[in-house]
């Protein structure tokens, strides 16, 4: 029922009806005044009447020719005037564009010199990091401290072999001991952080 409900709410709001009676009464004050308007067109109309029949055609005209080149001339100054606004911006902008043009190359060479030096920090970097994984700079410290040390300790590693054929048959014969020399632990050279 809420229709109902809004039907009772606007037909008892007085709100509307407020306003229609607020217009009204506006439109009987300006209705008020209109008498008092045609009274003074009525007293100012023949003098105004008079000065018009008083009027040379040809001053009229005169002063509409006048006050058209006077537009003319300065229509025609305000035109002159933004074309060379116009011309002058148009060659402010060109310079502007090509200053910017400018420092846009050599902005762009400056990040291009940035790029290729971290471009060659990097590369060292992997370079490094290449080794690494495959032990040539462990490789090349173990031959620095060889260089160092040649009197390095040896040490003996048997190996047995077993033949294929005979495994259980024959006994086991030692093949005669090398000599190896025994690698002291190298401090691992790590590569330096990327930057």
């Amino acid at each position: 029922m809420a229709i109902t409900d809004d039907i009772r709410k606007a037909a008892t709001d007085p709100t509307p009806l407020y306003f229609l009676a607020g217009t009204a009464d506006l439109a009987v004050q300006q209705a008020k005044k209109v008498p008092g308007i045609v009274e003074q067109i009525r007293a100012e109309a023949p003098a105004r009447i008079d000065t018009v029949k008083n009027i040379d055609p040809n001053a009229v005209q005169e002063k509409a020719t006048a006050r058209a080149k006077e537009a003319q001339e300065n229509l025609q100054a305000k035109v002159t005037e933004f074309i060379s606004t116009l011309d002058t911006d148009l060659k402010k902008l060109g310079e502007s564009a090509q200053d910017f043009a400018l420092r846009g190359v050599g902005v762009a060479a400056e990040y291009a010199v940035k790029a290729r030096e971290t471009y060659e920090k990097v590369a060292e970097h992997g370079e490094q990091t290449v080794r690494t994984w495959r032990g040539e700079a462990a490789d090349e410290i173990e031959e620095l401290a060889i260089a160092v040390e040649p009197n390095a300790e040896t040490a003996e590693v048997k190996e047995e072999e077993k033949p294929a054929a005979a495994a259980e048959d024959a006994p086991s014969k030692k093949s005669p001991a090398k000599k190896v020399p025994t690698r002291k632990p190298v401090a691992k050279k790590t590569a330096p952080p990327a930057k």
